[in-house]
């Protein structure tokens, strides 16, 4: 199979990665693939800050709001299906543009990831219990002791990567982060990566107007119809960052100036997690951006590395 020239943005959320990689696509004849595992639902359009459908009319998107709230994808699946997508792209002669802010599914996309069979349902039981009867930071606190690297990377509310972790622990023996270290590079597709990052003061006050203008724009409504149309303890996405939240806003567990405070708070505690991941990772452009440098300016600075 040959290699494939294809362009990866990357950064953490609030860092206006989709409006960037729709004017790159523009310019150079390129396609979208969405590199996030929640984007990736339906009915999650708002709270996972899915390109609008503005946005998507004007470039193809693929991998953004496909897959129905009950389904379950992981890390190995989601590069399966991202590379079909590249080699549909390359075959209509345009260049794959692969955007998102989880560098977990940017690994797998670009390392591969260890056998996903190893799965042991008595032990990933007993862990969905304990999470569900202490919270998550007792298992936290475990997976410090056994994998301090990867207990770093990931927020206590990610209950389907803090379960995982602990279960292959149990299964292999080995930290999650070393099976990680054991893999090798993928020799088919061709990637040059780009971390797009802000200036923190800049990126935090971002995360505040986003938040802020998510839950003006409807993210309330879009929780309450999860609510009454679905099985909200099957639903997936669910543990994406605010949904929990404004669950208990709707049952009257919480103002609304707390929750706002509250997802404000995760969020930007998580943006911190999405740079200190994709830091460890080979990027060939890091583009250091203040609120100084124009959008057509950061633009023009991307397609030209890319293209020498």
């Amino acid at each position: 199979m040959p290699k494939f020239r294809s362009l990866a943005i990357l950064g953490p959320t609030a860092s206006g990665k989709s409006s960037l990689a729709i004017k790159i696509a523009k310019k150079i004849n390129g396609e979208i693939i969405g590199l996030d595992s929640r984007q990736s639902y339906k009915f999650f359009e708002i709270g996972t800050a899915q390109p609008s459908k503005k946005q998507l009319k004007e470039i193809n998107h693929y991998m953004i709001g496909c897959f129905d709230p009950y389904k379950s994808i992981n890390a190995g699946e989601n590069a399966k299906l991202t590379k079909k997508y590249i080699n549909k792209i390359t075959s209509k002669g345009k260049i794959p543009i692969v955007c998102g802010g989880s560098g977990l599914y940017y690994r797998a996309l670009t390392k591969g990831i260890f056998d996903q069979s190893s799965t042991d349902h008595k032990i990933r039981d007993s862990l969905d219990k304990q999470y569900q009867n202490n919270g998550p930071y007792e298992l936290l606190k475990k997976l410090k002791k056994i994998d301090p690297e990867y207990s770093r990377l990931i927020h206590p509310n990610n209950k389907k990567r803090l379960v995982r972790a602990l279960e292959v622990f149990e299964i292999t023996g080995k930290p999650l982060s070393e099976h990680f270290k054991n893999q090798s590079n993928s020799k088919d597709y061709d990637f040059y990566s780009v971390l797009i990052n802000w200036n923190e003061k800049f990126l935090l006050n971002r995360i505040t107007h986003r938040v802020k203008k998510m839950l003006q724009d409807g993210w309330l409504d879009e929780v309450k119809n999860l609510m009454l149309n679905f099985e909200i303890d099957k639903i997936v996405p669910l543990d994406s960052l605010g949904y929990r939240d404004i669950i208990k806003y709707h049952n009257e567990e919480i103002n609304l100036q707390d929750l706002e405070d509250k997802i404000i708070l995760k969020t930007k505690q998580f943006s911190k997690k999405q740079l200190k991941w994709f830091r460890s990772e080979d990027i060939n452009f890091t583009i250091n951006i203040d609120e100084n440098l124009e959008l057509n300016e950061i633009v023009n600075l991307i397609i030209n590395k890319f293209q020498n």
